[in-house]
């Protein structure tokens, strides 16, 4: 009998290729303990759904941008801008708010910028970001403790959760892996998304900062829809309709230059 159903292994089949980069069907039978009938119909529905792509005997990470990066190579990609997005989230937070930052390279950067504010109480779950507001004597610093994502350099869990749940916020920094019209905010780890979930409805004022190359990207997790996000901060390489819709939707929008 299959020990999962049907979604948690397709679930679990797309973090695996996420991971890895591909998986031959054999591969997928054996470490699911399923036919290979069945890992093929796993594999075309995936396809279908853009989260993978289909290969001869596997399938393959549907693009470069697919699989989730390391944070050195988050780092490493459209730095500049990233640093640009950073300022302009900034520039939105005032002295004495109290704030969840999320974890990420591109709320690393919010955090550089915030060290001028004075005042302030931070909540992270992101080990890089608390390392950047240590030494901002006008800061207050908390972390949401839980287990730690090496990976992402994050923490999650029940531990994470609870600690978001005793305290109540002015604003939360989300960033994305994903930005979709019809599924919303994706990311690719479903306690994450869990996590930012909670973020959200813990504050007063949803600001998501990403760069434009999230759009009409789908991670497999879905953390909220648009109706929930008040403020966009990302670059002027937003598609046209996404602005469109956004703006139609009151969603309040601050575009730098994506040439940066």
């Amino acid at each position: 009998m299959d020990p999962l159903n049907t979604l948690e292994r397709q679930q679990a089949i797309i973090e695996l290729v996420n991971r890895k980069g591909k998986a031959s069907v054999k591969e997928l039978a054996e470490r699911f303990d399923v036919s290979e009938v069945t890992v093929r119909a796993d594999l075309g529905f995936l396809n279908d759904k853009g989260l993978l792509i289909r290969s001869r005997g596997g399938a393959i990470v549907n693009s470069p941008l697919g699989r989730e990066l390391t944070l050195r190579e988050k780092h490493e990609k459209h730095h500049g801008l990233k640093r640009q997005l950073g300022e302009t989230v900034a520039a939105l937070i005032h002295d004495e708010d109290r704030l969840i930052l999320d974890s990420g390279t591109t709320t690393e950067e919010v955090a550089i910028a915030l060290r001028r504010h004075k005042n302030l109480i931070v909540m992270t779950n992101g080990l890089n970001v608390a390392n950047e507001l240590i030494a901002a004597e006008n800061i207050e610093l908390m972390m949401t403790g839980g287990l730690l994502r090496k990976k992402s350099q994050s923490f999650y869990g029940a531990q994470a959760e609870a600690s978001l749940r005793q305290y109540h916020f002015d604003k939360v920094v989300l960033g994305v892996d994903g930005f979709d019209l019809r599924v919303g905010l994706t990311t690719y780890f479903e306690p994450e998304a869990n996590l930012n979930r909670l973020m959200c409805e813990m504050a007063d004022e949803v600001i998501v900062v990403t760069d434009s190359s999230k759009f009409d990207r789908r991670s497999f997790h879905i953390i909220c829809s648009i109706s929930t996000i008040d403020t966009l901060v990302t670059d002027t390489g937003i598609p046209p309709e996404y602005a469109d819709e956004l703006t139609r939707q009151g969603v309040r929008l601050h575009l730098v230059d994506a040439n940066v």
